[in-house]
């Protein structure tokens, strides 16, 4: 059972999530916070694995809630806010949050991050995604490589990429695309099992922690744009 934590300063939200969440068999509300410093106490005294919080609440925001509670290891941290807005996600990030949606996301999205976010990876939205791939893949311009030595810039990534099977490198592909499981699933006419097997030895083989990793190797490796 994954025991999760809601703090937002807005009852109905916290209801909203809730009856959305209380549905699965596998999660259960444990607690709930209307502040940062309630978030705070709830998880240090409570037995939770995954708190939802959001940025912009009283007494302490969600960042620094997020500080305290990822430091002391009481829970893992998705951020849910209504607020697009790329200095939430990167402090978020910065903070130790595993997660980042945006309130407007589909209650399935947020299901998946609970799930995902407890079993030890990463879930952020679409757009924030997409944010954290540019920061991470704007490196300074390398030298072009001289007559001498025409080898090309990451020959381990390389490497690694050549050690897909044909199939990863699609689903690779289609991750960086920004589609789910089960939208790969359809687009590829495979049973969404298969690819999770497929998504899992990617990330194995590429050494990525989460899809995020993966797609930042992606980029990096020269495989895709």
């Amino acid at each position: 059972m994954i025991r999760v934590l809601l703090a937002d300063d807005h009852a109905l939200v916290r209801s909203g999530f809730a009856m959305v969440l209380s549905v699965e068999d596998d999660i259960e509300v444990v607690a709930q916070a209307s502040d940062g410093a309630e978030a705070v106490a709830a998880a240090r005294d409570g037995a939770v694995d995954v708190a939802l919080l959001d940025v912009q609440m009283p007494v302490m925001d969600g960042i620094e809630a997020t500080r305290r509670i990822v430091g002391t290891g009481c829970a893992k941290v998705v951020i849910v806010t209504t607020f697009d807005r790329e200095d939430y996600l990167f402090d978020a990030l910065a903070a130790g949050a595993s997660g980042f949606l945006l309130k407007n996301a589909d209650p399935d999205d947020l299901v998946e991050a609970v799930r995902a976010v407890a079993g030890g990876h990463a879930l952020l939205a679409p757009e924030a995604t997409l944010r954290v791939i540019r920061a991470l893949t704007t490196d300074p311009p390398a030298p072009p490589p001289s007559p001498a030595d025409p080898s090309p810039p990451d020959p381990a990534r390389r490497r690694v990429l050549d050690s897909l099977t044909e199939r990863e490198h699609e689903v690779l592909l289609l991750v960086s695309d920004g589609l789910s499981n089960a939208e790969i699933a359809q687009r590829l006419f495979l049973g969404p099992a298969t690819v999770k097997t497929h998504v899992s030895n990617i990330l194995a083989k590429t050494g990525s922690r989460d899809r995020v990793q993966a797609v930042v190797f992606a980029h990096r490796a020269g495989l895709v744009d």
